[in-house]
């Protein structure tokens, strides 16, 4: 059986740990490989070889980063097909989801060939009579990310690019559930022209994690993933002194106001609770339906989740995959359990799929829940599967006030004709990334990712500026060059005169 071991120091090295944990087909359910996990001393290895090539990587001018960036980009779609196949064979979503999704990847990647611009200082002469000041940003040292399983592309690339070229070192630490995405890139990097040492990858399960926070050497760590273990990442990364991007859990509500292009809104929520088979931090899980329209919506709705084409993800037929694994399918299964006993109407069951010829693959069909409240557990909590529940409101500040309350506030978004109505649904909505007529409101890499409330924490988005002052440290130099004599010391606050 294959064994996918770590990628240091511009090669693949085997680790020093016996744990592997098992890489499983999810369209068939058999398991096609084996990930060596890092022990402790692993990721402190991998540390000092990143540490020493900070030494030379972070002294070479911006414009040679960004050309290897720039070539990093080439190659990435010189080989976008054997990229997401797998993908699709690790995680199990369909070919062009895949596809897009290492699109969203490479937008940053593109964002970060423009480094040379995006690290300008600003300077003022004279802001003293012969006293210059100016600032500057320069990178922070060795830094980390911990990324999830369902975007093994899209999330790392929303990191390490940004890092790497603002003359940082990398520390990658990806699912082990889908980790040969991550390999694949490291060697992109390589054959790019990234020095060896610059870009490394180790497999891990907490063991790694926790050997990435208590590094004193790993100077930030950026993270993605459910809330429970982004607030246990923040917390201690802060305890050991790190600059801290935790990216949790999400329940994204869509608004569907009476106005509405109600197609528009229907096909809108389709692609954004069942694409990815709802393994999206970004997925449209709750349908707020406002006033009369719940009716129609659901109607709508219900035709299209059944119809919805389920299979393995490199047939052109399926507009969903499998889910991750046994295990997620069996939480995801659970969740509709769950909700049936709460008192919701479930209107569409996909629980017990079983596709010919793929009898033991990871498979639930689109599930639709209708009269959903907001003391309900599936209401209340990620499912992070292909779960829409639909809750319906009298009115538009009901629907606000309801998303507002709820303890998560990364995506959301309102379909409506009503200029009024998307205006100040922008602008009182507690959420950091905000639809109008869009079901999935993600920003392209030039703006920042990052929601509010307990889907973040740490002070910091994703890419974008954000991205760039994050993975950097601001110093601020005031100069003066005197001609003549040395004044004598002072000993008051000095000012400006």
């Amino acid at each position: 059986m294959k064994l996918i071991e770590h990628f240091v120091n511009g090669k693949i090295i085997p680790g020093s740990s016996d744990k592997k944990g098992k890489v499983f087909n999810p369209a068939t359910g058999e398991q096609e490989s084996e990930v060596r996990l890092a022990s402790k001393s692993d990721l402190d290895n991998a540390v000092e070889v990143a540490k020493k090539a900070f030494e030379t990587w972070s002294l070479k001018p911006p414009l040679q980063r960004a050309r290897i960036i720039f070539k990093f980009k080439e190659l990435i779609e010189k080989n976008s097909d054997e990229l997401t196949k797998l993908i699709v064979s690790e995680h199990g979503k369909v070919y062009e989801d895949a596809r897009g999704s290492l699109t969203r990847g490479l937008e940053v990647v593109e964002f970060a060939c423009g480094i040379p611009h995006l690290l300008k200082g600003e300077f003022s002469e004279n802001v003293g009579t012969n006293v210059d000041s100016w600032s500057i940003r320069q990178p922070l040292g060795v830094v980390a990310g911990i990324t999830p399983f369902n975007f093994p592309a899209m999330v790392p690339m929303w990191m390490f690019p940004i890092a790497i070229a603002c003359g940082n070192t990398f520390i990658l630490k990806p699912s082990e559930k889908d980790p040969s995405c991550a390999i694949r890139l490291a060697e992109l990097l390589t054959e790019a022209g990234l020095p060896e040492g610059v870009f490394n990858v180790i497999n891990g399960d907490k063991e790694a994690v926790d050997a990435i926070l208590e590094n004193k050497d790993i100077k930030a760590v950026s993270f993605v993933g459910s809330t429970p273990i982004a607030k246990y990442i923040y917390e201690n990364s802060a305890k050991n002194e790190k600059r801290v991007q935790a990216l949790g859990g999400a329940k994204n509500h869509l608004v569907v106001m009476p106005d509405c292009d109600l197609d528009g809104a229907v096909n809108g929520l389709m692609g954004a609770a069942y694409g990815s088979a709802g393994e999206r931090c970004m997925a449209q899980s709750v349908a707020v339906a406002v006033g009369d329209i719940g009716d129609e919506l659901v109607s709508r709705l219900s035709k299209k989740a059944e119809a919805l084409k389920v299979g393995p993800g490199m047939d052109k037929a399926s507009e969903m995959g499998p889910l991750v694994t046994k295990e997620h399918l069996e939480k995801v299964t659970s969740y509709v359990d769950l909700g049936v006993e709460e008192g919701a109407k479930l209107v569409v069951d996909g629980r017990g799929l079983k596709l010919q010829g793929y009898e033991n693959g990871f498979y639930i069909g689109g599930c639709l829940f209708d009269h959903v409240n907001k003391d309900m557990r599936i209401y209340k909590e990620e499912i992070f599967g292909p779960v829409l529940s639909v809750v319906r409101v009298k009115t538009f500040e009901e629907a606000a006030k309801l998303i507002n309350d709820h303890e998560y506030g990364n995506g959301v978004s309102i379909y409506t004709r009503d200029g009024d109505a998307g205006r100040t649904f922008a602008s009182k909505i507690q959420v950091g990334m905000v639809g109008i007529n869009v079901p999935i409101p993600v920003p392209m890499a030039f703006h920042s990712f990052g929601g509010w409330k307990r889907s973040l924490f740490g002070d910091s988005g994703m890419h974008g500026m954000e991205g760039i002052k994050f993975y950097t440290k601001l110093k601020t130099v005031t100069s003066r060059w005197p001609s003549g004599v040395r004044s004598n010391a002072e000993f008051v606050m000095p000012t400006m005169k």
